[in-house]
């Protein structure tokens, strides 16, 4: 299990850096960045005062290997738009991000994995296209029109719950189901794909030849195997979650780190935007190592592959 632990930080480390060093670069994809910074008024003896505070004229390598220095120290730098430490507001917005994707996987995976270990029992029957309907709409709906609609039904018309802000708790349940729904289809499908083929294996039919109650087959043998997958796939959305919160946050007015990514990107706020991206990116790296990691916990098979 230790050299599989290594192997696999091994990797998780490489990807990280791999990452950092795409990151740092997108101040460059648009251009000049001290020319964005000065504006269209400025004049060339502005950009180059600009460009000389901001250690632009230095060479890309120094400049990358400085700012990956002081990254790997908390240290993002400084908002050019709200003059603050870029890790002081990142963390102070992180939790409420955190908060609803933990919400919005939790009900992703509340509502889906019932319906596909049920599908899975009971092939072709109602509620097994009651699964599957589930799923053709949540693929095909797109997310912000499903958080509109919500807002139109529920917050306008029926005022059952709050539009905007992070207040309460009841600020987080349409947010939650607008961001949680649109993964359902893709862990449901694989619940059901998992749970249809560990069903029809030699050891399952053992099992029930043997005498064991119908809920140990099912729970204790059958889905502890057919979750491996589904703990992966749960981990990915997870990440997808934070980075693709920004439409949800922006749309339900939390003050989360989606919100603040839109901001920036409004702003052209270029440490605050190579700060989220690199945080929500080290987020998602992290979520996959430990997915790993317990997938090995739940099949030793995949700690010698």
């Amino acid at each position: 299990m230790l050299a599989y632990l290594l192997r696999r930080l091994g990797v998780a480390v490489l990807v990280a850096l791999t990452v950092s060093l795409i990151t740092f670069s997108m101040i460059y994809l648009s251009g000049d960045p001290a020319v964005a910074l000065a504006g269209e008024s400025a004049t060339e003896e502005d950009i180059e005062s600009i460009r000389r505070y901001y250690g632009y004229d230095r060479p890309i390598l120094v400049q990358y290997l400085d700012w990956l220095g002081r990254a790997l120290t908390g240290d993002f730098g400084q908002s050019h738009y709200l003059k603050a430490p870029v890790a002081e507001v990142i963390f102070e917005r992180l939790p409420t991000t955190m908060l609803l994707g933990a919400c919005a996987l939790t009900f992703a995976l509340v509502l889906s994995i019932p319906l596909g270990v049920l599908a899975a029992i009971r092939p072709n029957s109602l509620i097994d296209r009651l699964a599957l309907t589930i799923a053709v709409i949540g693929q095909a709906m797109p997310s912000f029109w499903f958080a509109l609609t919500m807002v139109l039904w529920f917050g306008i018309t029926w005022r059952l719950l709050p539009i905007t802000g992070s207040d309460s708790w009841a600020n987080f349940v349409m947010p939650s189901i607008a961001l949680g729904y649109y993964v359902t289809p893709a862990v449901m499908r694989l619940t059901r794909a998992g749970m249809l083929d560990v069903l029809a294996t030699d050891y399952i039919r053992t099992a029930r030849a043997k005498g064991l109650r119908p809920h140990t087959v099912l729970f204790k043998h059958a889905l502890r195997n057919a979750i491996i997958p589904v703990v992966s796939l749960a981990a990915v959305q997870f990440g997808f979650m934070l980075g693709g919160s920004i439409v949800i946050e922006t749309i339900f007015a939390i003050n989360g780190l989606g919100y603040l990514a839109w901001e920036s990107i409004q702003r052209a706020d270029l440490p605050m935007m190579q700060a989220i991206v690199l945080v929500l990116s080290v987020f998602y790296i992290l979520l996959t190592f430990l997915a790993d990691m317990l997938n090995a916990w739940l099949d030793p098979r995949l700690r010698t592959a």
